[in-house]
């Protein structure tokens, strides 16, 4: 297994590089200019902004700067923020324990629904059971995020009143109130992405079962006397779960992708909202790692994917 995680180390290094010269190459061509508001501020002389640009090679070309950006990076290097005035690597550290709470915990709860949930569905097909999954599912598969979330604050933030609309990072608190405050304003969006997900990966998990629980060698199973709820746990839901590992696996970063939006709607200060204002203030060096962490995220999940296919499927071998 070394050697596969070295071979597929070395072929992410090229996959990474072309991503991050088209990412760059991309945000060098947009529109906009980082030093825009210094060129309209009359108390900042001309001799500082050419000095400023300058000094960040903003003039330069396009090549010539990506390969500065990617010497620095290898240097461990992120650049510098210019709305925030800090270096972009320090900023994003600040941003990442949040997104990968609510993200992380997000995901657990989707798996929690949607495992059982599909694999109880599909070994009943066309039950009563079945026909509610299914029905719930496609609800919540239909409802975009930004509708559910603003629903909960409606009913748990505005009208019960139970839970916090706005998340904070300065909660004036100590000891265990401190972690009760962290998990009620943290509450909301978890179910907003968790539910989200859990519709979508209750579909496929039913799917990837009803696949699996008509093939002879779980019949096979069935007639050499073993009970059902073996024959589901290790012959049905063990090869249906490659498909699902798949999907989920790709859908990790899209995830992250799609829990902007969330953090937008209850202001979490992660991740997404990091990129949204990075982009509205043309942050271009802020842009530009946060996209390339979610490219590095892409090739990392579908490495654990690959790894979790030899786990489930004996037969696959790492060669």
């Amino acid at each position: 297994m070394a050697s596969y995680l070295i071979r597929r180390l070395l072929i992410a290094i090229p996959s990474l590089l072309g991503i991050s010269l088209i990412l760059f190459t991309v945000l060098a061509l947009a529109p906009g200019d980082p030093f825009e508001e210094l060129a309209t501020n009359p108390n900042v002389p001309p001799e500082v902004r050419m000095a400023l640009r300058a000094k960040f090679g903003i003039d330069d070309p396009v090549m010539v700067r990506y390969v500065r950006w990617l010497t620095a990076m290898a240097q461990g290097d992120w650049g510098f923020s210019f709305a925030s005035r800090i270096n972009v690597d320090d900023l994003i550290l600040q941003r990442v324990p949040t997104t990968l709470f609510v993200v992380g915990t997000s995901q657990l709860l989707a798996l929690a629904i949607a495992l059982p949930v599909g694999i109880y569905a599909a070994t009943r097909p066309y039950s009563v059971f079945d026909q509610i999954a299914n029905t719930l599912a496609f609800v919540g598969f239909s409802l975009p995020t930004f509708f559910t979330g603003l629903l909960f604050i409606l009913l748990f933030s505005i009208k019960l009143d139970w839970l916090p609309f706005v998340y904070r990072s300065d909660i004036a608190a100590t000891g265990w109130r401190w972690y009760w405050e962290m998990v009620r304003q943290a509450l909301m969006p978890i179910l907003v992405l968790g539910l989200f997900q859990a519709a979508s990966y209750t579909r496929y998990v039913r799917s990837a079962v009803l696949d699996v629980v008509r093939l002879d060698y779980v019949t096979t199973a069935r007639a050499k006397g073993l009970s059902e709820k073996k024959v589901t746990i290790r012959h049905v839901a063990r090869n249906a779960l490659i498909p699902v590992v798949t999907l989920v696996a790709l859908q990790m970063p899209a995830v992250f992708g799609g829990a902007i939006v969330t953090e937008q709607i209850f202001r979490v200060p992660g991740i997404g909202s990091l990129l949204i204002t990075a982009i509205l203030a043309n942050d271009t060096p802020v842009v530009m790692a946060v996209t390339f962490v979610f490219a590095c995220l892409v090739v990392f999940f579908n490495l654990i994917a690959d790894l979790l296919y030899g786990w489930l499927d004996p037969r696959i071998s790492f060669r």
